[in-house]
């Protein structure tokens, strides 16, 4: 039960997080405002809320590791030709 329950919190953290990615790079974003419940949208927002701060976590992660360096090109291919 403890298994499943850690699960399903884990897969829900993973989709807010995509979805603060694609609203990153796209702008696009669920229609929060569509919600006619108060406090279910309320709770939409912190449910998107949580995937912006594992995003952010993650990036801060990232770029103070010394596995993980910035690529600057366009492209996103080798720097060498």
């Amino acid at each position: 039960m403890w298994g499943k329950l850690f699960h399903f919190s884990a897969d829900a953290v993973l989709i807010s997080a995509v979805l603060a990615g694609i609203r990153r790079n796209t702008g696009l974003q669920p229609s929060l405002s569509t919600i006619e419940n108060e406090d279910v949208r309320t709770y939409a927002q912190k449910y998107l809320n949580i995937g912006e701060w594992v995003l952010d976590s993650g990036i801060v992660f990232m770029n103070n590791s010394s596995y993980f360096e910035r690529n600057n090109n366009q492209d996103g291919g080798s720097s060498k030709r």
